[in-house]
């Protein structure tokens, strides 16, 4: 019996040449040419070329799924025909071994359809025979080779020991006085003598090679030394313009520091314009009341004094007096509350004290501040708040993010359009805060997206924008409120931003 390394050889080939015969044999069983099984039987002849393999045996698998003999091959005349193996498809799918041969079965597959199987037998003999005649052939020739190669050696160690153990010294010695400047004597061999020629370039070589090392390694040294000395004066001016770049950098955050406040007040002092012009009314309407009041009021005195008054007169006066004191104190009243919201938004603007407060009282504080500027701009402001929701947090930052972001839209947004809306949806989620800010304006341009939170980015560069807005408000969220702000690039129209900040929940 062979072992089991020539067995996996011997099963390999046969899987392949399996293989190989059952894909030519797809053409012979899709054909229905009478004669496909004769023609099938000459193709094996044809195309196996090796003593490996005994018997062929093709099988056609029918439509209703039946399995009938198609064609076969055979070594020769010492291998007669054997049964059909139609019974031991499931069993010979991997390859199975007897004494003398090995058995294997595999599919004839058209795509994903299956034609048929082959049954292959391979002999396990021929390459035993085979092996045994190459290692037998091998071993002599080893052998051979063996005594001829010992004979040679011996000849040549006796003729060429003296002078090689001779070479070897003189090598010896000059390699341990590392003068290569020696040159090794003539050989009695013309093979001893090439090599010792060839020693002897190979020392003069190394001679010269040692001695231009040698010219280098001082080119070096005094290359490196000039290197360090640049290196050290470029240092030396690299640290005074990191110190420079330092100081510099130092002052551009003053710088920013004094211009994101001076964005606070603008956003204030738009503020302020909007109260006054706000207030300006009602206290206009309160002046022109007490005026007319004052005049109906001497028209009486006089009436009174000529002893002329009528009942008639004195009914229309205080009729008339009773509209115009109703007048005076619904717009006072508008005034006082104009001025105190103003107030507390002023004041909470400037505080980041953490306090307890009403968010859609502060919303409606804030909408109220701006109300001046939302009516002249006829822009509507949408608000979604609980109406019970009392946190405890910093209102004079969200004051601030709110007022900047409607200022935003209002100046940007709705630059040159008839009418706009704003909308402000605000929950609590998880000891969380969420305002989400939205409008249908203009939107703002790809190009200016990636950069919006960064200072001095503005689309009114020269017409008056400083462009520390949005960076102010990205500033509050993410410092003042510990937060984060989100600029939404969904919407297809204006713009939308999510604000997300830790709050505390207080009792109502």
């Amino acid at each position: 019996m062979v072992d089991d390394h020539e067995n996996k050889t011997i099963a390999s080939e046969t899987r392949a040449w399996a293989n190989i015969l059952a894909k030519n044999s797809r053409q012979f069983l899709e054909s229905d040419n009478d004669n496909s099984q004769t023609a099938l039987s000459s193709e094996l002849k044809k195309l196996i070329s090796t003593p490996l393999i005994n018997r062929i045996h093709v099988y056609r698998l029918n439509e209703d799924s039946s399995i009938e003999y198609f064609s076969s091959y055979n070594k020769n005349h010492n291998f007669p025909a054997i049964s059909d193996k139609i019974a031991q498809i499931s069993q010979l799918s991997t390859i199975q071994y007897d004494e003398n041969y090995l058995e294997l079965i595999v599919k004839i597959n058209q795509g994903q359809h299956t034609l048929g199987y082959l049954f292959i037998q391979s002999s396990l003999l021929e390459k035993q025979s085979f092996i045994k005649k190459l290692t037998y052939i091998m071993l002599s020739f080893l052998v051979f080779a063996l005594i001829i190669a010992f004979g040679v050696s011996q000849w040549l160690f006796n003729k060429t020991n003296q002078p090689i153990v001779k070479l070897i010294e003189d090598v010896g010695q000059i390699s341990q006085s590392k003068d290569f400047s020696i040159q090794l004597a003539s050989q009695p061999y013309k093979e001893l003598d090439i090599l010792a020629k060839n020693i002897n370039v190979l020392l003069l070589r190394t001679d010269k090679h040692i001695n231009r090392i040698i010219d280098e390694h001082q080119h070096a040294l005094s290359q490196n030394q000039a290197l360090e000395n640049r290196l050290s004066a470029r240092t030396d001016a690299l640290k005074e313009s990191n110190q420079e770049l330092l100081s510099t950098l130092e002052k551009l955050h003053e710088f920013q520091g004094q211009l994101v406040e001076t964005e606070k007040m603008a956003s204030l002092g738009d503020m302020v314009a909007g109260i006054a012009h706000e207030v300006n009314t009602p206290i206009g309407l309160g002046v022109t009341a007490s005026s007319l009041l004052a005049d109906k009021l001497n028209e009486i005195k006089v009436s009174f004094e000529d002893k002329t008054l009528k009942s008639s007169q004195l009914k229309k006066f205080l009729t008339d007096g009773v509209e115009n004191v109703s007048i005076i104190f619904r717009n006072l009243e508008r005034a006082a509350k104009l001025i105190s919201s103003f107030k507390k938004v002023a004041v909470d603007q400037s505080s980041a004290e953490t306090c307890t407060f009403n968010v859609h009282g502060l919303l409606d504080e804030v909408l109220l501040t701006l109300s001046a500027k939302l009516v002249s701009t006829n822009v509507t402001v949408s608000v979604i708040c609980p109406e019970d929701l009392n946190i405890k947090s910093k209102p004079g930052p969200i004051n601030q993010i709110l007022i900047n972001l409607i200022l935003n839209s209002i100046y940007h947004a709705f630059e040159g359009l008839e009418h706009g809306t704003i909308t402000i949806n605000v929950m609590n989620l998880s000891d969380q805060l969420h305002i989400n800010y939205s409008d249908d304006g203009l939107g703002i341009d790809n190009s200016v997206k990636a950069k919006i939170f960064d200072p001095f980015t503005t689309t009114k560069r020269g017409s008056g924008g400083s462009g520390l807005g949005m960076h102010l408000v990205y500033n509050l969220v993410t410092q003042a409120l510990d937060g984060h702000i989100v600029l939404d690039d969904e919407p297809e129209h204006g713009v939308c931003f999510d604000i997300t900040f830790p709050v505390e929940l207080a009792a109502t």
